[in-house]
């Protein structure tokens, strides 16, 4: 891809409107909340939906999730005690194909965010041509509060509560913050033992599984070998290549701790690290390896030995090429998006950045790769994953690592083609191209009577 190809400066392209002017919000009954995670992922599609003319109707579709499941269930704790549950899952779309979408395991855990990451799993998917709609869910627990007998008994339980809404041709759930393989072998278990599927193969019902369990090669570092494969395609029009380039990381978990171990194989340097226990920095470099043991071990990036703690202010000024939070939503606000010193945003978490934060990154110049584009290798392994235990099959590593590349690669020259042609940001960009594909699929379908 030439250096042309992400287009010109952000000085030319297209402003973005103010929030929530579409008519569809007061159509659908939405209100006007500057501050809700959900209005404003729907009002960037509703932007974007604009600027390509898609149908009113699909707008509308859009805006809303056609399922919103919330149950509570009663666990008993290891001292004999029972503590009540809510879980979550709501099913955006599956005009494309089956709900598909992870499992958050998280004490803020609520509904609005889920419907949020539900919507945007809709995009993604779209994005990066996989034959699968949104869903999301989650349980309002904290994991490390519990042992893992317990953490075993509210899983199976929630399974239990949400069993008749899953299924592996309807809705596919998949690991996300909080939840790990393990979770997803209890639930794929579980479904198992409920149903009575035949000739089936009951560990489709969920992805991010333990190999020996039907998962598949590639799965766990997915996200973050997508987020990079996507970097690599845009460097050049950046102005940035691998070797030598600097990054910082919001989150050192599955996400952040991938993506920082093939960068730096590549030959980039981490400079910083910011997670819930604190901020460290070292200019010559971090090891991301020893990094991540630390993570595992301490449970956190706070009091690795070879890196000195700094203050969040100082973690967002650090001077890097590119910054790229990796952890949960609304990580860069205003404030956060003028202190930042990069060249690019790669969002490798879910809406890790507000429209207030967008705009400032925007005036500033500093170009932004959005999530569904960024951060989409995950469920497009999980749709490996899929097909393979769909089709009793097993891909080696390679074969994994080549198809994500490949479906990487073609979703970040979409989102470039629309950029140019529509003269957008790359937000927009990414979804405009989303929704082309959405609108396309709405318009031999129909909508049904």
């Amino acid at each position: 891809m030439s250096n042309s190809t992400v287009a010109s400066s952000n000085a030319k392209t297209m402003p973005r409107r103010e929030l929530f002017k579409s008519p569809v919000f007061d159509e659908v009954g939405l209100p006007r909340d500057p501050d809700n995670l959900y209005l404003q992922t729907v009002d960037t599609m509703l932007t974007a939906a604009e600027i390509m003319e898609l149908p009113h109707e699909i707008q509308l579709i859009l805006a809303q999730p056609k399922n919103e499941i919330m149950v509570h269930f009663p666990v008993r704790m290891d001292d004999g005690t029972f503590k009540l549950f809510k879980g979550y899952r709501v099913q955006h779309n599956n005009a494309i194909g089956p709900y598909k979408g992870g499992l958050r395991f998280h004490p803020d855990v609520h509904l609005d965010d889920v419907k949020s990451l539900a919507f945007l799993m809709t995009m993604k998917t779209s994005l990066v041509r996989v034959p699968f709609g949104g869903g999301k869910g989650g349980i309002k627990v904290d994991p490390r509060k519990h042992s893992m007998a317990e953490m075993e008994r509210i899983v199976r339980r929630f399974t239990t509560a949400i069993a008749h809404q899953i299924g592996p041709d309807y809705d596919i759930p998949a690991p996300d913050v909080g939840s790990n393989a393990q979770h997803m072998a209890w639930i794929a278990d579980t479904f198992t033992f409920l149903s009575e599927m035949g000739g089936h193969q009951p560990e489709a019902v969920i992805t991010g599984k333990p190999i020996e369990y039907g998962g598949s090669l590639g799965r766990e570092k997915a996200t973050g070998q997508g987020l990079v494969d996507v970097l690599v395609e845009l460097a050049p029009a950046l102005g940035l290549k691998a070797q030598g380039m600097t990054f910082s990381l919001i989150g050192y978990g599955n996400v952040g701790s991938w993506t920082g171990r093939i960068l730096a194989k590549m030959g980039s340097k981490l400079i910083t690290v910011m997670d819930h226990t604190g901020a460290i920095r070292n200019d010559k470099g971090i090891d991301t390896e020893a990094l991540a043991n630390h993570v595992n071990k301490r449970g956190g990036v706070a009091g690795y030995a070879e890196a000195t703690k700094i203050t969040v202010e100082e973690f967002y000024k650090t001077q890097v090429d590119c910054f790229i939070p990796a952890a949960l939503e609304q990580m860069v606000k205003e404030q956060e998006a003028r202190w930042i010193n990069a060249k690019c945003l790669v969002e490798g978490a879910n809406a890790p950045t507000t429209p207030a934060g967008d705009r400032v990154l925007t005036e500033r110049g500093i170009e932004v790769i959005p999530a569904i584009l960024a951060n989409a290798g995950g469920v497009t392994v999980s749709y490996f994953e899929w097909v393979q235990n769909k089709s009793n099959v097993t891909w080696d590593a390679e074969e994994v690592d080549q198809a994500l590349n490949r479906h990487m690669v073609a979703a970040s020259r979409r989102t470039v083609a629309a950029r140019q042609k529509f003269n957008v940001d790359m937000r927009t960009a990414a979804y405009i191209a989303a929704l082309e594909n959405i609108g396309k699929v709405y318009q031999v379908r129909g909508i049904f009577p």
